[in-house]
């Protein structure tokens, strides 16, 4: 049985789309999922299932859609496919640590995609991209790295040009899922 962990976009923020964990657990259960564990109110959802993903991600959508009256994107990772986002960042040491001193806020995030997204699309976030914004794309993930925060990114701002369902999450909270997705294994 594989360990996915399913990454909703743009719940419980700003007061839009609310959705209280304990209930968003219980619409993974309904629909047969299984070892459900959720992780913070940004919706990360920890479960296991044999169903390949694109049907779980179907499924995931419309059971939202049907129980809280609103659609959300829901992007899914394995937990092999997490570890090695975490274990290959494409940023040295050096340059997370400029951009960490450079900044108050978060620095390092991830963001994650649906599908790897056309070239010329990508090609489109390359006019934001700077010292300040930089970013790598690994298959279907995308590495950012901000020297401000990343409220005021314009790199960040544009990542819906890819077209691409797409979701961030800050790099740790992406360690956190990766230990809690090892738990799920033991």
């Amino acid at each position: 049985m594989n360990i996915y962990v399913a990454l909703l976009k743009g719940i419980n923020v700003g007061g839009k789309n609310i959705i209280k964990m304990a209930e968003l657990k219980k619409v993974f259960e309904t629909i047969g999922l299984y070892e459900v564990k959720t992780y913070i109110q940004s919706g990360n959802v920890l479960f296991k299932s044999n169903e390949d993903e694109d049907a779980l991600r179907n499924k995931i959508e419309d059971e939202i859609e049907a129980v809280f009256g609103f659609y959300v994107e829901v992007v899914l990772r394995t937990r092999e496919e997490l570890e090695k986002i975490v274990s290959t960042c494409p940023f040295s040491d050096k340059e997370i640590l400029e951009a960490e001193s450079s900044s108050e806020a978060e620095s390092l995030y991830v963001a994650l995609l649906a599908q790897v997204p056309l070239k010329e699309k990508i090609e489109l976030l390359d006019e934001y991209s700077n010292e300040s914004n930089k970013y790598r794309i690994v298959g279907r993930d995308i590495f950012l790295l901000f020297n401000d925060s990343i409220r005021n990114s314009k790199l960040a701002n544009k990542l819906q040009k890819l077209d691409v369902a797409v979701t961030v999450r800050n790099w740790k909270t992406m360690n956190k899922l990766v230990a809690l997705a090892r738990d799920m294994a033991i």
